[in-house]
């Protein structure tokens, strides 16, 4: 009788003790695990025509533009960037190769808005189309369980073995005949 309740907590035991976790020896590690960042993405758009490409992020007021010709992805320096952004319009200014500047007066409702740039290439003039999205951060975090969780969810587990064990045992001592 006693042999039949010790025998699967033994082996379940066992087994237990023999779950080792795989540990790396001396020279056999990743390196430091790269950093993690909480921080949410920018809100961004991109707008396009057929010939040019203009991506926009946006940093509380501040934002900042990437012009791209859509056949080889490279920069285009020489353009006047006239944007509308929802009933916003601004000007933006080159900072840089590909790379302009605008401010807003005023933050942008949530929302998605409409985006169009009218961009001037010498004599070449394109009308450029898009939509930026902005909605309230929505950041869970993702990090997982709790440790204690996971320490509850083992003890239930744990307790369930032992409570099944213990059923068995007293099934089989009335079978038995209350003899065990």
């Amino acid at each position: 009788m006693t042999n039949l309740f010790f025998r699967p907590l033994g082996i379940a035991l066992m087994l237990g003790a023999l779950h080792q976790p795989a540990l790396a020896g001396d020279g056999h590690d990743h390196g430091e695990a790269p950093a993690t960042t909480t921080e949410s993405a920018l809100p961004r758009f991109v707008a396009r025509s057929e010939n040019l490409e203009l991506v926009g992020v946006l940093d509380e007021r501040k934002l900042t533009l990437f012009l791209d010709r859509q056949a080889d992805n490279s920069p285009v320096d020489d353009a006047r960037i006239e944007l509308e952004i929802g009933n916003h319009k601004l000007l933006a200014s080159r900072t840089g190769a590909g790379e302009f500047a605008a401010t807003l007066k005023e933050s942008l409702p949530a929302g998605e808005l409409p985006v169009t740039a009218s961009v001037v290439l010498g004599n070449d003039a394109d009308l450029l189309a898009g939509s930026l999205d902005l909605h309230p951060d929505a950041h869970t975090d993702a990090a997982g369980p709790t440790p204690w969780k996971a320490i509850a969810a083992g003890a239930l587990l744990a307790l369930a073995v032992l409570a099944s064990l213990f059923r068995l045992r007293r099934q089989h001592a009335r079978r038995l005949g209350g003899a065990a």
